[in-house]
């Protein structure tokens, strides 16, 4: 069930996942280093990835390189050439499906002195990111900001993340032949700690909108076989990762089924410094001793493998052997909402 990342035929990594999804990127100082540890640490013995979010690379995560993909972002905490240098995959964060339009914001609860170090910031001030780069207006500007991770990693794979706006495709297109090798469309019902309610779920559009809409347009450009489609704002089950791929994604990224995995609660509270009853969500010393590492990992990697196990039994029952016979076979999905047969409705969501 494992796919391939690189699909350009240049000189950068040639990568091949073994599972169709991969951890979604959370900052050091939104969740404890707890958290990102067990979280990479699955990744790595699942063979995948998993990306540290927008505050920087911690230390910690170094004897994990080859499963970590570094995130810039607009605030660019802790972005630094050593950093982009030791990995196989960067993403650039230009937006959030939860909060389009929004940058990010971390109270300053949350800014301990090691966040702080990290950052580059003053402990107990809170930190915001802009919304755009400044620096990019343009397709030009893209293609620049790529330039840029290529001239400091060349072998590096380039992943551009981006809410999913109405012209989602045309973005989608602009970074193919701006040179990135993965385009990350994270739709609005994806988590997050830094976002007022008004903008959750009502800004961006929803995933089975966007990917479809993706796949097809890069099909029309004749380029779709040279970019892999990575989707994520939502995804809870095996049976929603199947249904992603069959509108036209290659693979899914996950975000806060991860959390569920490690007991979250959702008590709503991630964005408070000691509010997270689980000591998922926190920066705080005292919070961050309630998870042994060793079993949040297993966590984790139980809930992945389970998911594997159950998209296997999809794909067979479609008569498939890989995700890749999946990808855009909207003909294998079926609203339910139209069925009237109460006995047929049973059957088919069963």
């Amino acid at each position: 069930v494992g796919i391939d990342l690189n699909r350009r035929g240049d000189n950068a990594h040639r990568i091949r996942i073994e599972v169709p999804f991969y951890g979604g990127g959370m900052s050091y100082g939104s969740v404890s280093i707890t958290t990102m540890l067990s979280r990479i640490k699955a990744a790595a013995a699942l063979g995948t990835f998993c990306c540290t979010g927008e505050g920087g690379y911690p230390d910690e995560l170094k004897p994990y390189d080859d499963h970590v993909i570094t995130q810039v972002a607009t605030g660019l905490f802790g972005v630094r050439e050593e950093t982009i240098k030791r990995v196989k995959i960067v993403e650039f964060k230009y937006a959030q499906g939860a909060k389009t339009g929004l940058g990010g914001h971390l109270l300053g609860d949350k800014v301990t002195p090691g966040v702080a170090r990290m950052r580059e910031a003053v402990v107990g001030y809170p930190l915001f990111s802009p919304f755009p780069f400044h620096s990019v207006y343009s397709v030009e500007d893209h293609k620049k900001h790529v330039d840029w991770i290529k001239a400091m990693n060349p072998r590096a794979l380039v992943s551009v993340k981006v809410s999913t706006p109405t012209d989602v495709d045309m973005v989608a297109v602009g970074s193919y032949y701006a040179g990135a090798h993965i385009i990350h469309l994270d739709g609005s019902y994806g988590g997050t700690g830094a976002a007022p309610d008004i903008a959750k779920k009502n800004i961006a559009m929803p995933l089975e909108y966007a990917v479809p809409k993706v796949h097809r347009f890069l099909e029309e450009e004749g380029v779709r076989d040279k970019m892999t489609v990575i989707a994520s704002g939502g995804i809870r089950t095996p049976h929603d990762v199947a249904k992603i791929i069959a509108l036209g994604a290659d693979g899914v990224c996950t975000g806060t089924a991860d959390l569920v995995a490690l007991e979250c609660v959702r008590c709503h509270n991630c964005e408070s410094g000691r509010g997270c009853a689980r000591g998922i969500a926190t920066t705080d010393p005292e919070l961050m001793q309630l998870m042994d590492l060793e079993w949040a990992t297993q966590r984790v990697i139980n809930l992945f493998l389970a998911w594997r196990r159950e998209l296997i039994r999809i794909l067979g029952r479609l008569g498939m052997k890989s995700p890749r016979e999946l990808v855009g076979r909207t003909d294998c999905l079926v609203h339910l909402d139209y069925i009237r047969d109460e006995a047929t409705r049973r059957r088919l969501s069963a």
